[in-house]
């Protein structure tokens, strides 16, 4: 099941269930949200097991939005450096053998076709296509065993990267770096885990102006997705909401001879397998 926010023509902003090219309105389909007092992530999780014929009988509308972010405002962005195998021979990097945890801003998601703003301070913006692990339910102290009792879905991310601060300011400044404002793009959906049986081995690739750059698998995972839930779930309450951009294959502009940047009029497409492809131009900076 693949969830969306949007912004209808008369600028409201609502949730759904996407079908095909049309949308169904969470309020059609639960009463969770007629209380006050609901969580919204209680309505998803509830419309997550309705069957498709219960979904095709609440007679989808379609029309022009404008997609969102399937996560609006986050509690926290969370991510892992250097979790692809192959990533790191890439980066001449020793295995890590444990999570290198970061994060970034909130104010840097942005959803599908919403302009990635390339600052004029930076001169070296790099790519990173991810699998992003959106949390479902608050966890503490989780195991690995059980860590997947609390993911909702998935989506496709893009970790957009400011080399030249994340690497090249005194000290190294990975949040900064990580955390201009759009540098987080996300969506188009939220597909629910259920859609999704093995998330350890999906095809992520990442396209620069048509052209393939990154491609490898989930496979190539060094710490998997419950191993990082219940990493950092030692250290922070993690919430519904929260999200966790897993890591990048190799291809990264920076590790190529000669590297390769983002410059206006760039346009980026994350295409992970099942959950659909994320687009966004690239705007601003002070090249041509």
């Amino acid at each position: 099941m693949q969830f969306v926010r949007y912004q209808t023509e008369d600028e409201k902003i609502r949730t759904g269930v996407a079908v095909g090219e049309e949308r169904i309105p969470l309020e059609r389909l639960t009463d969770v949200l007629f209380d006050n007092n609901a969580d919204p992530w209680d309505a998803m999780h509830a419309v997550s097991q309705l069957s498709a014929q219960t979904l095709q009988a609440a007679q989808p509308e379609s029309g022009p939005v404008r997609l969102l972010a399937p996560v609006g405002r986050p509690g926290k962005v969370i991510c892992v450096g250097l979790n692809y195998r192959d990533h790191a021979i890439e980066t001449g990097s020793p295995i890590p053998t444990e999570p290198i945890i970061f994060s970034k801003f909130p104010e840097a998601v942005i959803g599908p076709e919403a302009a990635i703003e390339l600052p004029a301070v930076c001169d070296k913006v790099d790519y990173e296509a991810e699998l992003v692990v959106v949390i479902g339910r608050t966890c503490r102290y989780v195991g690995v065993d059980n860590a997947m009792d609390y993911v909702f879905g998935y989506a496709c991310g893009h970790d957009v990267s400011a080399r030249d601060w994340q690497k090249g300011k005194p000290g190294g400044q990975w949040l900064l770096g990580k955390s201009f404002d759009t540098f987080a793009p996300l969506g188009p959906y939220l597909v629910h885990r259920d859609a999704i049986p093995d998330p350890g081995s999906l095809r992520v690739q990442f396209r620069l102006n048509g052209e393939t750059l990154q491609d490898s698998t989930t496979g190539q995972l060094i710490f998997s997705i419950p191993e990082v839930i219940a990493y950092v779930s030692q250290v922070t309450t993690l919430r519904a909401g929260d999200l966790i951009y897993t890591g990048t294959p190799p291809g990264v502009g920076d590790a190529r001879q000669p590297p390769r940047y983002l410059r206006n009029g760039d346009v980026c497409e994350v295409e992970i397998e099942g959950l659909g492809t994320l687009r966004n131009p690239c705007t601003g900076g002070d090249q041509p």
